[in-house]
This record gives C-alpha cells, sequence and structure tokens, in this order.
C-alpha cells in the first residue's frame, strides 16, 4: 500500500559528490520523520541522517558538515546531498520514514519505521 523509492546511487570518486532522493507513494495518511540509513558491508544499518516534518535535521557525526538532508512535504520526498565523499561512505542506503497509512481494508496502520529497497553508493578511485 506504500512504497519508498529511492534513486541516485552510484560510481563517485573520492571528494566528490552525489545527491539520493526518496520518494513515498500510496495510501499515506501521515508522512512523520523521515530519514537515511546505510549498511557497509559486514556491519549494521546506521543511521545517516533524518529530518522530521517540520524541518529540523539530525545528523550522524561521521557525515556532520559534509551531508545535507531536506525534504519535500508536497512531494512526500526526502533527500540527502552527499559532498566530498570519502571511501567509507561506500554502502547500500535505505530510506526509512514513520508514517501512517490505509491499508486494502481502509484500516490505518501506523509504522515507526517503513523501508525502502536501498541503493548503491560506490566512492571508489
Amino acid at each position: 500500500q506504500v512504497e519508498l523509492v529511492e534513486s541516485g546511487g552510484g560510481l563517485v570518486q573520492p571528494g566528490g559528490s552525489l545527491s539520493l532522493s526518496c520518494a513515498a507513494s500510496g495510501r499515506i495518511l501521515n508522512l512523520s520523520t523521515m530519514g537515511w540509513y546505510r549498511q557497509l558491508p559486514g556491519k549494521e544499518r546506521e543511521l545517516v541522517a533524518s529530518i522530521t516534518k517540520d524541518g529540523s535535521p539530525n545528523y550522524a557525526d561521521s557525515v556532520k558538515g559534509r551531508f545535507t538532508i531536506s525534504r519535500d512535504n508536497a512531494k512526500n520526498t526526502v533527500y540527502l546531498r552527499m559532498n566530498t565523499l570519502e571511501p567509507g561512505d561506500t554502502a547500500v542506503y535505505y530510506c526509512d520514514a514513520e508514517l501512517c497509512y490505509n491499508n486494502k481494508y481502509d484500516t490505518p496502520i501506523c509504522q515507526r519505521d517503513y523501508w525502502g529497497k536501498g541503493t548503491l553508493v560506490t566512492v571508489s578511485a
């Protein structure tokens, strides 16, 4: 009933920039905090950045000053601008949203974490 679709991943050289976007679609009733997580090879998924509905951001220490999260509430879309990328940023990036939606029975369902399928970011020379 709801889909989060990420786009913008790819290969970039160290020091380069990349932008990700995630659009939420479906029978959404309310879209609250949205965010980006990443999973490095062999490690657990970790928070990169999140943003509340009113636009307050939160960043992991490792990306502060390099990454910028933003959102467009009219489009149900969250963005991540990544600058000065490092090889250590290589990971699958997942979009996450706290949301409520109507299921096929028109019953409201609220989930703290609704995930996209992920997009791969590779930082390599």
